[in-house]
């Protein structure tokens, strides 16, 4: 279960927070992080296994568990903005090769902004947030 749980989180954080994927692995602590935030979920495991959860119930619970503190993706985000409110610059982004880059780079430059609007799952929806991430997409576009 443990080594599920631990493919199954990088293929998440590739997908949806590809950002920590590119710190994690400039730190060379890959390894260490998923090995810490599976553990974590142990216990989980053990309560669920032994009170009779099938093993997709197991792995759908955890994963859960261990994706709360990732979300909502500001890396998603972001890109949805691009392909919303910018789809000719995301159809260029994507042919180029350079969208996951370029995204990356505007969610630093965002960083302010999120933090302002308190970015949470409670907020992801702010009509105000979305303009303010639209004006910062679209200054960096320019």
């Amino acid at each position: 279960m443990f080594t599920i749980l631990k493919e199954k989180l990088w293929a998440y954080i590739i997908e949806h927070n590809p950002e920590l994927m590119f710190d994690l692995q400039e730190n060379y602590s890959v390894g260490s992080y998923l090995d810490e935030q599976i553990k974590s979920v142990m216990p989980l495991v053990d309560e669920l296994l032994e009170g009779g959860q099938p093993d997709y119930i197991v792995q759908e619970r955890c994963m859960a568990e261990l994706t709360a503190a990732l979300k909502p993706s500001k890396f998603l985000y972001i890109k949805s903005v691009i392909e919303e409110e910018f789809p000719d610059d995301f159809d260029r982004l994507k042919e180029e090769g350079t969208l996951t880059y370029e995204v990356i780079n505007l969610l630093q430059i965002c960083t302010e902004t999120f933090n302002q609007f308190d970015f949470s799952v409670e907020t992801e929806d702010n009509r105000h947030l979305r303009y303010a991430i639209i004006a910062e997409v679209h200054n960096y576009l320019l």
